[in-house]
């Protein structure tokens, strides 16, 4: 059963881990791929994501017995006019179901948090598509380049 663990600033190595590790990452090709995440950069983006949050972020880490495998968040996006969801599973991890109980796991905190819609884009070759509709998402939209997914919570 997989928690959800607000990060210390110290506990940023994880998120560097994953954003620079390419098979993690790989579901981001489309996008650049691997993103640097060096340290000087986690107290402004852990003040602006964890600190300074509202209502329009929320972030977490995903942890199995106190062992991080992800991450799982969302924010608030103009363009689409909703919030965004964004789950990652450490590449070690994936296959085991971490995935689906994250993204449910996402969807019933936002719901709490009194969200009532959670989007995703995601790269149009990217597997996480099915997860997505097979965890109650539904296609909105479709380019050359994405899909657009979207749950009512």
């Amino acid at each position: 059963m997989i928690e959800r663990y607000k990060p210390e600033l110290k506990d940023l190595w994880f998120r560097q881990q994953m954003l620079e590790d390419e098979e993690t990452m790989s579901y981001n090709r489309a996008w650049g791929g691997t993103i640097l995440f060096p340290e000087k950069n986690w107290k402004e983006w852990y003040d602006y994501w964890i600190l300074e949050a509202g209502d329009r972020r929320y972030y977490r880490y995903v942890q199995d017995k106190n062992q991080f495998v992800g991450e799982i968040a969302y924010h608030y996006d103009t363009e689409i006019g909703g919030y965004i969801a964004n789950v990652i599973i450490y590449s070690e991890f994936r296959g085991r179901g971490y995935g689906g109980q994250a993204l449910d796991m996402l969807c019933s905190t936002a719901k709490q948090n009194g969200i009532d819609a959670l989007y995703d884009d995601i790269a149009i070759d990217n597997p996480a598509i099915k997860l997505f509709l097979k965890h109650g998402f539904s296609e909105t939209g479709r380019t050359e380049e994405k899909v657009i997914l979207k749950k009512v919570l």
